[in-house]
């Protein structure tokens, strides 16, 4: 036999009548929640944040064509993704990782919008950043407790950026917070993008950090170029060296000798003129190789097109204060409605 299910009906007019009769729960908790709310979110301070794209030459690929080719049916070009380098693109954005290139930005000269800061990107981080305004007594108790910590030092006073000390490790922290760096497989364009509480000092950092991305990028593919380029340098000028030293000798000889007509004093200036020669073929030779390994480093050295550079943001990205509070309020609602539904 089978059950009979009955349906229960949902009347909303009748749900409406049990909420409107508590209607003065409502008006106790949606002010405090909107005060609530209010305070909480503005005391986060704003920020502003700007992007870049980047699209960097590539090397040379090395992808099947079958392959390629399946892959671009997807929507994915696997020949701006695959090349003989060792760090491919998909690798950039793991530099925020490396303390090497996070340090690098330590000492960038930042001026805010309106004129009053004007330091290093580490003292602003460390001196004008606002912070949450009820975390300020925690953290002056933690910064007590905790101590500063020790790091190494490098030449010239400069920080060693792999044994940093408790306050500079929190401010690369913060650098990292700001900062992403994301590589777009399918168009492989490189993006920046950066926040910070100061739009002129977003976008400076902006470009300081293309920039050093750039000269990364460029410093790795030309490495092996530059390299063959200084071995030759040094084998070119020991060459000239030796031929000029060479030459000389054989002017002084020439000239000593006034009774050339003396075999023996032929064949020595002929042996003399012979190794002159082979040295000056030598150098002629390397400094061939000199000039080809020169527009190697030319040859290897990419080209960049900027897309989108930074810009100096006008509005702040966040935090969203009317969508926090409106949703704060959304959620008071709703939680009221179901308590006052659950006890009947």
């Amino acid at each position: 036999m089978e059950e009979k299910k009955e349906l229960k009906v949902i009347n909303i007019i009748d749900i409406a009548k049990k909420l409107w009769a508590r209607k003065k729960l409502y008006v106790k908790l949606l002010p405090i929640a909107f005060v609530v709310s209010s305070i909480y979110i503005l005391g986060f301070p704003r920020y502003y944040s700007t992007d870049i794209k980047l699209a960097p030459e590539l090397g040379e690929t090395s992808m099947n064509s079958s392959l390629g080719a399946l892959a671009s049916s997807f929507g994915f070009d696997l020949d701006n993704l695959q090349t003989n380098d060792a760090i491919t693109p998909l690798l950039y954005p793991d530099l925020m990782e490396d303390n090497g290139f996070v340090t690098s930005l330590f000492n960038v000269q930042v001026k805010s919008q309106d004129g009053s800061i004007k330091t290093t990107y580490h003292d602003y981080l460390e001196k004008y950043q606002k912070t949450v305004i009820w975390s300020i007594p925690f953290s002056w108790v933690g910064n007590l407790l905790k101590g500063e910590g020790k790091g190494g030092e490098g030449e010239a006073g400069i920080a060693d950026p792999y044994n940093l000390s408790k306050k500079e490790d929190g401010i690369a922290a913060m650098i990292r917070d700001n900062i992403k760096i994301s590589f777009d497989k399918k168009t492989a364009v490189i993006g920046i993008s950066i926040k910070d509480q100061d739009a002129l000092i977003c976008r400076i950092i902006g470009d300081s950090v293309k920039e050093r991305l750039q000269d990364f990028i460029t410093n790795y593919r030309t490495s092996k170029a530059r390299n063959d380029y200084e071995y030759y340098l040094k084998l070119t000028m020991e060459a000239k060296e030796n031929y000029d030293k060479a030459r000389q000798q054989y002017g002084r000889t020439a000239d000593t000798y006034t009774r050339v007509g003396l075999k023996s004093t032929q064949l020595k200036l002929s042996d003399m003129e012979s190794d002159l020669q082979l040295k000056y073929s030598a150098y002629t030779t390397l400094n061939t190789q000199l000039e080809a390994s020169k527009a190697k480093v030319q040859e290897c050295t990419p080209a960049f097109t900027v897309i989108k550079g930074a810009n100096v943001p006008i509005k702040p990205s966040g935090p969203k204060r009317m969508i926090f509070v409106a949703f704060i309020l959304l959620l008071t609602f709703a939680g009221t409605s179901i308590y006052i539904l659950s006890k009947q």
